[in-house]
């Protein structure tokens, strides 16, 4: 399937490249070309430097699908390189020009992150957060199993304060079509930011699923992986 888009996996704060697992493996079935990247968490427009050198690398069609704070990241990663065809943005943040992630999920009630949040000072000044790993499951993974979600509070990667609030650019979902999923109970979004992104951007699809959390691509991967899918052959 050489003419088939890559799939660009670009996870969020609290996780890893490892949680799109079940994501991959699914769409490997498809005989897909699948890249989860380390999102470094430093900065936006460091990180979506990061993507968009990754996108620069590949040959042909690129679907970039963004978990989270990833979903501010690939947005901002596309830079009109016309290699980028479609944007899935699951359980993810996708902003406006000028506003920042810590802006959009305090602006709808029903976040409960912050009082999760273990802050780490660094010596440059800035701070890593963390979710406190004895409340990991609950706000993060309630849908996971115990044991699964105490590995990922383990493993999560944190986001660094000046991510946090830094402003969006231009964003690529005004001008490439884009997919949307996101769970009924989550708590770091909550429900009604992630309605209000979806309509705002003029997504070809909305999927809600009910009583997932958060951790979506983790918790949800089929479900992930088929919006995944119709996007890939919306632009085949």
């Amino acid at each position: 399937m050489t003419t088939s888009p890559t799939v660009v996996l670009v996870h969020g704060a609290f996780a890893e490249s490892a949680s799109w697992n079940g994501v991959i493996t699914r769409l490997r079935e498809h005989d897909l070309r699948v890249i989860a990247i380390a999102n470094p968490l430093r900065s936006l427009s460091g990180d979506a430097d990061v993507v968009a050198g990754l996108v620069s690398s590949l040959d042909g069609p690129v679907v970039l699908v963004g978990h989270s704070y990833g979903g501010q990241v690939i947005s901002g990663a596309v830079r009109g390189d016309d290699r980028v065809k479609a944007l899935v943005f699951v359980a993810a943040f996708a902003p406006e020009e000028g506003e920042s992630i810590a802006e959009l999920s305090g602006r709808f009630p029903g976040s409960t992150l912050g009082e999760t949040l273990n802050a780490v000072a660094l010596p440059d000044g800035s701070t890593d957060l963390y979710i406190r790993q004895e409340r990991y499951h609950q706000q993060f993974a309630a849908d996971l199993p115990p044991e699964r979600a105490a590995l990922d509070a383990v493993t999560q990667r944190p986001l660094n304060d000046r991510a946090l609030q830094d402003k969006s650019g231009p964003p690529a979902w005004r001008h490439l079509p884009s997919w949307f999923v996101y769970p009924e109970l989550d708590f770091n979004i909550p429900l009604a930011a992630h309605r209000f992104m979806a309509e705002r951007a003029g997504a070809r699809e909305q999927v809600e699923i009910a009583g997932a959390s958060h951790a979506l691509p983790a918790s949800q991967p089929i479900a992930v992986a088929d919006v995944i899918l119709k996007a890939v052959k919306a632009v085949a």
